[in-house]
């Protein structure tokens, strides 16, 4: 399946300087990492949208939004305090680099820059629970 989807302007000179301004400011290797959390934002908003569409006390709106609502939540893309599908629909890109890894270990310090976290997690320096 897709991971990750190619923008259709591929000179346009706004959305070029924001990627490398994502590149640099989280340490990423290259564009395909920004386009595959676009790509992946991109589907929970159509979810969120299609389900928004719905009636309100609509079976299926009510248990798949509760579903994707606890998922967001889960992995800690949206606050406990903004639990509606609205909020879905304003979330960004950042809100999902910063829950990287490399972020988190560049963040709480144990990392002179953003590249250097990259470099500890590369070379196995850095340990989640159990997992290397």
């Amino acid at each position: 399946s897709k991971t990750y989807k190619v923008p259709r302007n591929p000179f346009e000179t706004e959305r070029l300087d924001g990627e490398l301004k994502l590149c640099g400011e989280y340490g990423l290797r290259n564009k395909r990492e920004i386009w595959r959390v676009a790509y992946t934002l991109s589907n929970i908003r159509r979810a969120a949208r299609e389900l928004l569409k719905m009636d309100k006390n609509d079976a299926r709106r009510l248990f798949e939004g509760n579903a994707l609502i606890r998922r967001l939540i889960r992995i800690g893309v949206l606050d406990e305090s903004k639990a509606k599908l609205d909020y879905v629909l304003s979330l960004k890109i950042e809100d999902f680099l910063e829950r990287r890894l490399q972020t988190q270990v560049y963040k709480l310090g144990l990392a002179r820059s953003i590249h250097h976290a990259r470099v500890l997690i590369r070379q196995r320096h850095i340990r989640v629970g159990k997992q290397v």
